[in-house]
């Protein structure tokens, strides 16, 4: 069997088909269509159902898949072994970030990513947390930085810091006090409009939750997927939202914006590190977890690069 042949049906069949596996892999859908048949003649199996859907694997290509998965795993591992023989890791990471983190550890990640693995190469995402875990189970991403991921059989998920969260308004024209504006309670927060992702956003979902528990419900003004169009049409008067400290602090205009604590209760967020426990991490994606934690507490303070209290 070809080791490329192996890589393409595996794509194929985590991708649930041949147009976003050639996409993924950047060759040509005959191309692809042609070597994952040259592998079925080769084992003398249906790999694949094919139908106007995409493509699922049969019991054989279930097998293969499996099988597959360890082979191109065990190669990743030969190339980083050969590349500690000369004193460095080698091969390719693919890091997903949350747009709220993305713009403040996106660039010294990447820094510090050289700097310790040049024969290494890493590709940085942004995305929602919810297609994130999607692209960690069917091989697109290696790590992701997630919000509040639940436990699943398909995850190895790491807990990294609790962010609390704000109610963002609009900063008015007056001088602020030193003091900061008073806090809000969750219950007053309830008849504030609010400019808010969609379901099932983690901070959607956990406003909606933790507002349900004291017998309130969202007041939502708009539903944006998007914390840079959040923030816009927060300034522009269009409601409020609720966000990390972070997610401000890295926007374009950090300062048209005033940030009030939320009480009774205090809302916080998990941060989590997620990787995908159908495929074992190599060498270089094990470092690249570390520098990740390291990276994150070394911006977020010391509660970065270990689990939040009660996780």
């Amino acid at each position: 069997m070809d080791l490329k042949q192996i890589e393409y049906f595996v794509r194929v069949a985590e991708l649930g088909g041949f147009t976003r596996a050639a996409a993924a892999l950047g060759i040509a859908q005959p191309a692809l269509s042609r070597q994952v048949r040259l592998l079925e003649v080769e084992l003398r199996q249906n790999l694949l159902t094919r139908d106007g859907r995409g493509a699922v694997p049969t019991e054989a290509g279930r097998l293969l898949l499996a099988h597959g998965r360890g082979i191109l795993h065990q190669v990743e591992r030969a190339r980083e072994e050969l590349g500690r023989v000369r004193g460095a890791l080698a091969g390719r990471v693919a890091v997903g970030l949350p747009t709220s983190l993305a713009r403040m550890l996106a660039v010294p990640l990447t820094r510090a990513f050289r700097s310790q693995m040049p024969d290494a190469t890493i590709s940085i995402s942004e995305g929602l947390s919810t297609a994130m875990q999607e692209s960690l189970v069917n091989g697109r991403l290696d790590i992701a930085v997630l919000y509040n991921v639940r436990a699943s059989p398909e995850l190895d998920i790491t807990a990294l810091q609790q962010e609390e969260l704000f109610l963002v308004q609009p900063r008015a024209g007056a001088r602020q006090p030193k003091t900061g504006p008073p806090p809000i309670t969750l219950k007053d927060l309830a008849e504030l409009p609010l400019v808010i992702p969609s379901r099932p956003n983690a901070i959607r979902m956990q406003v909606e939750s933790e507002m349900a528990a004291v017998g309130c419900q969202l007041l939502v003004a708009l539903e944006i997927d998007g914390v840079s169009a959040i923030l816009d049409l927060v300034a522009d008067g269009a409601g409020n939202a609720v966000l990390s400290r972070n997610a401000v602090a890295s926007s374009v205009r950090p300062g048209d914006f005033t940030l009030r604590a939320i009480c009774n209760p205090v809302l916080h967020t998990q941060i989590s590190m997620a990787t995908s426990a159908q495929r074992p991490a190599t060498l270089t994606q094990q470092a690249t977890l570390r520098l990740i934690g390291e990276t994150l507490a070394g911006l977020m303070g010391p509660g970065a690069g270990r689990p939040a209290p009660g996780t």
